[in-house]
């Protein structure tokens, strides 16, 4: 959709907004907007402030000063509710669905349709959901419990429910961060519907790529400023001028790895099946290196990850490190043999948000700890503070609750936990969704950093640059089973997503 951006009165304005939290100025002076029908991407390191921004105008939190303005009208401050009214719905990056519900129960919960009498008309809002799922062409199973979808179709569940809202402005925060290539379409597509249809769209994305294709305009902010606000309606915004906005330097868009010297076999897995009817897997890991695996949603990749971390149970199958044979039956006996596991889902199942930085940092170490009454969290402290400084985690201090740090921020601080435990099988799972430009080097650097110290790392990854710059070797998965392992010069991306597709030469 062509929008005017000489409108001069937008749905959305956001004048002057200051938040603090003690001790950290979260945004200085911010001056945003946004117009009807307009796609306007946001974009900025982790911690630059994109979320604290949006959780402003969804109103989680309240500003230390500006204004709001929904259609020339001023708010000082937005409530959750007030915000719902007027039209604004946000899409989170993390999972706010209910587990056990199905994906009509969880759009409509808090609003069901009822038959007179006051019985939950069931059909009703089934009809409802497949007709919007037919309008934007979203193929989910409206009845499957949310527990069962995959990463990508919890996240058209929750845009679905979004859409059923009828708003006025839909934020999308890394609405396409666990998509592979085809699923990311789906939505690009998607967002074009509906900003056709007159809803505008606040999105927020660390794919530029998908940025420089869906937006009209594009704002940069950075340590809490708008750095720049680009016009894009040509669709000829330079990807590195925004890089360089964000990062406020020149960098390079993909890490180098550093050679590092491979050693033995370190970790193998020996005739993994999940289940009775599954395929049967087998790989082995050598010191040192980087294992990258591959595989479109769904593939069975994360389930063969779980298996080995203990987290979820397994039909058969063995695990050695170092030529012992390990016995994990549940995610302590496999903390304690050394493997640590980096999730996708940091929020659910790699975090407690309640607790500070330091404590989720020691909750994995202390477990391979002799058991005490007592621990001496000033000593603690001081062991933490380092890994905080390397890692460059933006907080207050330690003691900071991590509910209150960035996406990009909490993700660190899972990372931290498993440095601070010194295991020596780390299992990455999506280690970099969701995180800027610049942080990617950082992890990257740790990443390569371990393996350098003779531990074995086995990353899954969507992401194909990274894929391929970070592998030593690369293994495909498709329907539960390894299809192929590639070296060298096979790994590219021609021949890996050939491979986890099935596609063959001659097709």
């Amino acid at each position: 959709m062509s929008v005017d951006t000489t409108n001069t009165v937008p749905l959305i304005k956001m004048q002057g907004i200051i938040k603090e939290f003690p001790g950290v100025r979260a945004l200085s002076n911010i001056t945003f907007d946004v117009k009807k029908g307009e796609v306007h991407c946001l974009v900025g390191e982790n911690g630059a402030g994109k979320s604290t921004l949006m959780k402003i105008l969804s109103g989680a939190y309240t500003p230390t000063a500006g204004s709001i303005f929904i259609n020339g009208k001023e708010y000082s401050a937005l409530t959750p509710a007030l915000s719902q009214e007027l039209g604004i719905d946000i899409v989170y990056q993390e999972n706010d669905l209910v587990p056990t519900m199905n994906a009509v129960e969880n759009i409509f919960v808090g609003k069901e349709i009822t038959k007179p009498g006051g019985f939950v008309d069931f059909k009703a809002m089934l009809t409802k959901v497949e007709n919007l799922m037919e309008q934007y062409r979203i193929h989910i199973d409206p009845l499957q419990t949310i527990e069962k979808m995959s990463v990508a179709d919890q996240q058209f569940v929750k845009i679905l429910k979004a859409l059923m809202k009828e708003s006025k402005l839909l934020i999308m925060d890394e609405p396409t961060s666990m998509f592979n290539v085809e699923d990311a379409e789906k939505v690009l597509s998607l967002v074009r519907n509906i900003s056709e249809k007159g809803i505008s769209i606040i999105y927020i994305s660390h794919f530029l790529k998908e940025v420089v294709q869906i937006a009209d305009r594009i704002t940069v902010i950075r340590d809490g400023s708008v750095i720049r606000t680009y016009d894009n309606s040509s669709k000829n915004v330079s990807i590195n001028d925004i890089t360089n906005d964000m990062v406020g330097r020149p960098v390079d868009m993909f890490y180098q790895k550093e050679p590092c010297n491979i050693g033995d076999i370190m970790f193998e897995v020996k005739d993994l099946k999940l289940t009775k009817e599954s395929p049967s897997v087998s790989f082995s890991v050598r010191k040192g290196e980087i294992l990258g695996v591959f595989g479109m949603v769904g593939s069975g990749r994360t389930e063969i990850m779980r298996a080995i971390s203990g987290a979820d149970r397994r039909y058969s199958g063995d695990f050695y490190l170092n030529g012992q044979k390990l016995n994990i039956k549940n995610p302590r006996d496999s903390i304690k043999a050394g493997i640590a596991h980096i999730t996708e889902d940091r929020q659910r199942l790699g975090l407690t948000l309640n607790l500070s930085v330091l404590e989720n940092i020691l909750m994995v170490g202390l477990q391979n700890m002799k058991r005490s009454l007592f621990y001496d969290y000033k000593r603690m402290g001081a062991d933490v503070e380092p890994i905080v400084k390397k890692l460059r985690i933006k907080t207050p201090s330690v003691m900071q609750q991590v509910l209150y740090l960035s996406g990009g921020n909490q993700q660190k601080v899972v990372l931290g936990k498993w440095l601070y435990a010194n295991q020596s099988v780390y299992i990455f799972d999506e280690p970099t969704r969701g995180i800027d430009v610049g942080a990617k080097a950082e992890f990257y650097k740790q990443i390569t950093e371990l393996a350098h110290a003779g531990n074995c790392i086995i990353m899954v990854s969507s992401d194909m640059p990274e894929l391929i710059s970070m592998s030593d070797r690369v293994l495909v998965v498709r329907d539960g089973a390894i299809k192929c392992e590639l070296t060298k010069e096979e790994i590219n991306e021609q021949t890996i997503i050939k491979e986890a597709l099935g596609v063959k030469e001659h097709e």
